[in-house]
């Protein structure tokens, strides 16, 4: 395999509750929409598979370079733990307006049910309006009888948790935590590679058809923790460093500043993936320097051992322990 960080197209999708942001924010070109919510930064999810958009591999699918240097790429632990798959999906979101009321399952329910992996994530928020705020958990413990009930006389937000959020603030949402994205926010998430989402209550909205979409009451009542959740995450930012930030069993993400130069070494158990959340870098590998800036997302292959870092940036830094 051809050793070099690869960046790939973004794969951008319209929400209702999209806008400009990902355009105007993070220099992502030709939004299908003006409400362009979401870009897909790397996905090996079927049906939105990442297309490689530098070096020799150009045009290249991720799914293609996985089957032919599956070692190279993941890495020998993250191999001998999902063979062929890619295990995680990195995205950006831009929530024009609030995003709706929902929960993921974990992987047991979402194996059974979709034959997927769950989907715990993680929220880094990149920018944020006066007043943003988001839903995660509830605000004392509640039950599956008390949450149906504020459901259907509309007041569902009275039992859950708003909670105001500024650019650096970092959440880890855990399978079952019920959870919506507030409006006036964007964010860098990262996610197992799973497309499964119960849609809860989505505001009463409806599309340019007059049409609402479709609602996943029944299916999340089992897949919910009706306990409350600590979720927000606190974290140091000392300079050309990794400062951890979350370390779960499926990723491990560190928050890593960089001014001047950082030194990376690797023991090839797993691919690394850095988001650019601002500024500009570069990754200076055998010679050959690889420029970056904020939001861009690239994926270091795992067989890449030791790569210097440098540039004024902050980044995140993301692998499986």
């Amino acid at each position: 395999m051809e050793l070099y960080p690869l960046i790939f197209e973004p794969i951008l999708k319209d929400r209702i509750w999209g806008g400009t942001k990902l355009r105007d924010n993070l220099g992502k070109q030709n939004l299908p929409t003006e409400t362009t919510g979401e870009s897909w930064e790397l996905s090996a999810v079927q049906g939105d598979v990442s297309i490689v958009n530098n070096g020799p591999y150009k045009g290249k699918p991720l799914t293609e370079l996985l089957d032919s240097f599956p070692q190279e790429l993941l890495g020998t632990k993250v191999y001998s733990r999902f063979g062929k798959q890619f295990p995680l999906l990195f995205k950006f979101l831009d929530a024009r307006e609030d995003l709706s009321i929902q929960v993921h399952p974990n992987d047991e329910l979402a194996k059974q049910r979709h034959n997927s992996f769950g989907k715990t994530e993680m929220w880094y928020v990149m920018q944020a309006d006066t007043d943003a705020r988001i839903i995660v958990g509830f605000k004392k413990k509640s039950s599956p009888e008390e949450y149906l009930e504020h459901l259907q006389n509309k007041n569902l937000i009275e039992i859950l948790n708003e909670v105001k959020v500024k650019k650096g603030d970092v959440f880890f949402l855990e399978t079952g935590t019920i959870h919506a994205i507030g409006a006036g926010i964007v964010i860098a998430e990262i996610q197992q590679t799973s497309d499964i989402t119960y849609r809860i209550y989505d505001w009463d909205r409806v599309d340019a058809n007059g049409k609402s979409r479709e609602l996943h009451v029944e299916q999340a009542l089992d897949a919910m923790n009706y306990n409350t959740t600590d979720t927000q995450k606190q974290y140091t930012t000392e300079e050309n460093k990794s400062n951890p930030m979350v370390d779960c069993p499926y990723f491990t993400t560190n928050y890593l500043p960089i001014n001047g130069n950082a030194s990376i070494e690797k023991d090839g158990g797993s691919f690394s993936v850095y988001i650019c959340t601002e500024g500009e870098y570069t990754i200076q590998l055998e010679g050959k320097s690889h420029n970056f800036k904020k939001g861009d997302t690239i994926l270091v292959p795992a067989a890449v051992k030791a790569f210097t870092l440098n540039g004024n940036a902050t980044l995140l830094e993301i692998y499986i322990s």
